[in-house]
C-alpha cells in the first residue's frame, strides 16, 4: 500500500482524533491529548475490522445492477456512526445534539424508502457480501426480501418518533439518550438484514445495551430491577443460541470442508437426529427458538415484558413494542423454520397450542385484570404477538403473510398506545385506571385519538389490525401442519379477538367516559400540538393500511409464498432423510429460485471432489445430492 493510500485509510481516525482534541471545553492539555489518542485508535480499529469495499469484487453474487449494494450498509452504519459522532459533541449544546440526531434519523428513514424502488421478487435484494474473518468463514452478508422489507422501514419510521417523544418528557442526559436511540436503531436494522449468523448474533446482542440503558437510566421507580430482569432473560436465551450456532457451523464444516456462518450455507444442513426425538436437530431447534421466544415473548417466558414496559420511559416502550419484540417473531421465521424445518414442523401443533392458551387467551385474561394502563397494554402485546406466532406455526402462505402484516400493525397500534399512555402520565404521573374517569370531557381530542388506536388494536374492520388477524385465523383453519387441531386453534384465536375487545373497551370506558369524579383531572390540558405531531403519522397509517392493505401485502407476497413452499419441501425432505447419527445436506433443488444466491462455495478440494462424486453416482442433475457425515468426517 502506498503512503497516500495509507493516509487515506487512516484519515477518518485522524479526523476523529482532531475533533476529540478541540471539542472539550476547559479541559487540560493532557486530557485533550488522551481523548484524541483514544478516539484515533478507536476509529482506526473500527476501520481495520470493517469489511472493505475492495474485497467485494472477489465475491461472485451481489445485488442486481439497479440495486445499490451499499444501501443496507448505509442503513446499518449511519445510526451507529451517528452515535459515535455524538460522543464528540459537548452535552451542553442540546440543540446541536438533538438536531444532529434528528438529521441522522431523517436521512436513515429517507434512505430506507429506497428499498421500495424494486419489486420484491423471490430471492434477495440489495445484497452485499464482503469477506470479513476468512479463517472462520465469517462474512459481512446483508440483504432484504419481502419478509424483512417492512420491518426495516418500520424501524426507521418508529425510532425517530420514539426519540421525539422522549425529548419532550426527558430533560436529563439528552446526549446519552440520543446515542442510545441511534445505537439501538442501527442494531435492530442490522438484525433484520444480516444473513451471516455471526453478524446477526453481534447485532442481536448489541441491541441489549441501549435498551438496558433506556430502562435503567430513564425508567421508573423500579427501573434497575426491570432492566436487569430484561437483560438476564434475553442474555440467557442468547447463550443457548450461540452454543447451537457453533455446533451447526462445526457440523457444516465436517460435511462440506468449509467454515461458514452464512445463513444460506447452513440452511442446507440436516443435523443428526429425528425431528421429534431429542437429538442434535431438536436440541439446536429449541436453543434457537427459546432465544426468540424470550424476545417475542411467549408464555411462560414473558414475565420480563410487563416489568420492562411499566418501568421504561415512553420512548423506550414505543421502540420495545414497535420493533424489538418483532425481532423474536422475525428471527423464528427466518432462522428456526429455515435452519431446522423438520423440527419446526414436528413441534408446530404443540407450539400453536401454547401460542393460543399461553399467549392469546392468557394474555387477554391477565390484561383484563390490570389496573395500570401501561401494564394492560404490555399484556395485550403478549396476546397480539400470540397471533403472529400462530400464523407462523400454521405455516400456510396466508397465515405467514398475515403474521408479517400483523408485526407491522402491532408496531403501529401498540406504539401509538404507549405514546398516548405517556401523554396522560406526563400530566398526572399515574397510570392507574381508578385514578381517571370522564377524561373525554376535559381532553376530547386526546380521547378521540385514544379510541381510534384502541379500535385498531382490537382489529375493527377499516383499521390496520383487522386484515392481519383475519388472514392468520383463516390460514390457521386450513393449516395441514396443525392437522386435526387446526379448527380448534382457529376457534381459540377467534375467542382471543373477542376478549381483546372486552378488556380494551372496558379500559376506555372507565378512563374516558362516565362522570368526572377525580378533581385532579378537571384542570388537565388536552393533547398539545407537539404530542399530536408525534402520534399523527401512526394514526394515518392505521387507516391507510386498514383501507389499502394491498400496499404492504403486494410487496411481501412473492417472498412469503416462496418461503412457505420451500419450508414444506425442505421439512418433508429432512423428515425422509433423517438419520440418528449422521448429518446430511439438503440439495439446492429443494430451495426456491434465487434463495441460495450468495451462498459460499466450498474451498476444500476433497469436499468438492466428494460432492462431484456424489453427483456422478446419482446421475448428476440439478444441485448437490445429500452427503452424510459421521465422527470420521465426510463420507
Amino acid at each position: 500500500m502506498s503512503a497516500i493510500a495509507s493516509v487515506l485509510v487512516a484519515l477518518p481516525a485522524l479526523v476523529a482524533g482532531i475533533v476529540a482534541a478541540i471539542m472539550p471545553r476547559q479541559a487540560k492539555l493532557k486530557h485533550r491529548l488522551g481523548l484524541a489518542v483514544v478516539s484515533f485508535f478507536l476509529v482506526l480499529s473500527i476501520s481495520a475490522l470493517w469489511p472493505t469495499a475492495g474485497e467485494t469484487a472477489a465475491v461472485a453474487e451481489i445485488a442486481e445492477p439497479a440495486e445499490w449494494p451499499y444501501l443496507l450498509d448505509l442503513l446499518v452504519g449511519l445510526p451507529i456512526a451517528g452515535a459515535i459522532a455524538l460522543l464528540f459533541i459537548p452535552r451542553q449544546m442540546l440543540s446541536v445534539v438533538r438536531g444532529f440526531a434528528y438529521g441522522v434519523f431523517a436521512i436513515t428513514f429517507l434512505a430506507s424508502l429506497w428499498l421500495l424502488s424494486v419489486d420484491m421478487t423471490p430471492g434477495w435484494h440489495f445484497q452485499h457480501i464482503v469477506p470479513w474473518i476468512d479463517m472462520a468463514g465469517i462474512r459481512w452478508h446483508v440483504a432484504v426480501d419481502g419478509i424483512s422489507l417492512w420491518l426495516v422501514i418500520l424501524t426507521t419510521f418508529t425510532t425517530p418518533i420514539a426519540a421525539f417523544v422522549s425529548f419532550g418528557s426527558i430533560k436529563t442526559h439528552i446526549k446519552e439518550l440520543c446515542i442510545a436511540f441511534l445505537l439501538l436503531q442501527g442494531a435492530m436494522i442490522g438484525s433484520f438484514v444480516a444473513l451471516d449468523l455471526f453478524v446477526f448474533y453481534l447485532f442481536w446482542e448489541l441491541m441489549l445495551v441501549p435498551m438496558f440503558l433506556l430502562i435503567g437510566i430513564w425508567g421508573g421507580a423500579n427501573k434497575i430491577k426491570a432492566a436487569i430482569k430484561f437483560f438476564m432473560f434475553t442474555m440467557t436465551g442468547s447463550v443457548l443460541m450461540l452454543a447451537a450456532m457453533v455446533y451447526l457451523v462445526w457440523t457444516n464444516h465436517e460435511l462440506t470442508g468449509i467454515w461458514s456462518f452464512d445463513y444460506l450455507q447452513l440452511t442446507q444442513v440436516i443435523l443428526p437426529g429425528t425431528p421429534n426425538g431429542w437429538g442434535p436437530q431438536t436440541l439446536c431447534f429449541w436453543a434457537f427458538s427459546l432465544a426468540f421466544f424470550i424476545k417475542v415473548p411467549m408464555f411462560p417466558l414473558h414475565t420480563w415484558l410487563p416489568d420492562a414496559h411499566t418501568e421504561a420511559p415512553t420512548g423506550g416502550s414505543i421502540v420495545l413494542a414497535a420493533v424489538m419484540l418483532k425481532l423474536g417473531t422475525y428471527a423464528y421465521m427466518r432462522f428456526s423454520m429455515a435452519l431446522f424445518p423438520a423440527a419446526a414442523s414436528s413441534f408446530a401443533p404443540t407450539l400453536a397450542g401454547v401460542a393460543i392458551m399461553g399467549g392469546i387467551l392468557y394474555g387477554a385474561l391477565v390484561a383484563w385484570k390490570q389496573n395500570d394502563i401501561k401494564r394492560l397494554v404490555a399484556y395485550s402485546s403478549v396476546a397480539h404477538l400470540g397471533f403472529v406466532m400462530l400464523g407462523l406455526f400454521g405455516a400456510t402462505a396466508s397465515g405467514m403473510q398475515g403474521a408479517i402484516l400483523q408485526m407491522v400493525n402491532h408496531g403501529i397500534a401498540t406504539g401509538a398506545l404507549f405514546l398516548l399512555v405517556g401523554v396522560i402520565y406526563d400530566r398526572r404521573h399515574t397510570r392507574e385506571v381508578s385514578e381517571f374517569g370522564g377524561l373525554a370531557k376535559v381532553m376530547p381530542v386526546y380521547a378521540t385519538l385514544f379510541v381510534i388506536v384502541t379500535l385498531a388494536s382490537i382489529g375493527v374492520p377499516g383499521t390496520n389490525g383487522f386484515i392481519g388477524e383475519f388472514m392468520i385465523i383463516a390460514g390457521t383453519f386450513v393449516s395441514q401442519r396443525l392437522s386435526h387441531f387446526a379448527s380448534a386453534h382457529a376457534l381459540g384465536a377467534a375467542l382471543g379477538v373477542i376478549l381483546a375487545a372486552i378488556y380494551m373497551l372496558a379500559m376506555v370506558q372507565k378512563v374516558f367516559f362516565g362522570p368526572l369524579t377525580n378533581p385532579k383531572n378537571k384542570g388537565l390540558n388536552d393533547i398539545t400540538p407537539r404530542e399530536s405531531l408525534a402520534v399523527a403519522p401512526l394514526i394515518i397509517l392505521i387507516f391507510v393500511i386498514g383501507l389499502f392493505p394491498a400496499l404492504l401485502l403486494s410487496r411481501s407476497e412473492a417472498s412469503v409464498n416462496a418461503f412457505a413452499s420451500q419450508f414444506h419441501r425442505t421439512s418433508e425432505y429432512a423428515v425422509i432423510k433423517a438419520n440418528v447419527v449422521a448429518a446430511q445436506r439438503i440439495p439446492p433443488s429443494e430451495f426456491h429460485e434465487g434463495f441460495l444466491t450468495g451462498a459460499p462455495k466450498p474451498k476444500d478440494d476433497e469436499a468438492a471432489a466428494n460432492e462431484g462424486g456424489t453427483q456422478a453416482a446419482t446421475g448428476g442433475g440439478a444441485g448437490v445430492q445429500p452427503l452424510a457425515v459421521q465422527a470420521g468426517g465426510v463420507r
